[in-house]
């Protein structure tokens, strides 16, 4: 998609504090959402993360298991922290917020049985393969890549 689509949409966007989640589905890799392709909403037609939006008082897991039952019928079972990235956008006369990352573990027979509520399509990459040739979200991707990297990453002692 060209850049221009991006950015003609009519209505503005807003940045909050959001959950997202790190979905294992075994060994079989990630499963991302190919997000709506509406100019309402950021990253129309990309791939992402599930998750989204805190409301205003919420814990981000109370939130990620919210958005996880709205988005596709499932129950967040367990969730481990992985990273938070906050977002300064001053610049732009915006507050400054965070998007949470939490990794969550789901076998196939619990994959198999969700239902797409939000997005164009569900799907499971290995890493590599959505790293490389999909077009992701620019937040989700670096999560993404942190989480699929993170051998590689050195831990501070």
């Amino acid at each position: 998609m060209p850049l221009e689509p991006l950015l003609a949409g009519q209505t503005p966007l807003s940045a909050n504090d959001a959950a997202a989640a790190i979905i294992l589905v075994e060994s079989d890799g990630y499963l991302l959402q190919l997000r709506d392709a509406r100019p309402d909403i950021w990253y129309p037609d990309h791939w992402g993360l599930f998750g989204g939006g805190t409301e205003p008082g919420e814990d981000p897991v109370r939130a990620l298991a919210r958005e996880l039952y709205e988005e596709l019928e499932l129950k967040l079972e367990t969730a481990e922290f992985f990273a938070r990235i906050d977002f300064d956008l001053g610049g732009l006369g915006l507050e400054r917020y965070f998007r949470s990352y939490y990794v969550v573990p789901i076998s196939r027979v619990v994959a198999d049985r969700l239902v797409l509520h939000e997005g164009a399509a569900m799907r499971v990459f290995g890493g590599a393969d959505a790293l490389t040739q999909l077009r992701l979200a620019p937040y989700d991707a670096f999560a993404l890549y942190l989480h699929y990297a993170r051998s590689r990453i050195a831990h501070g002692s």
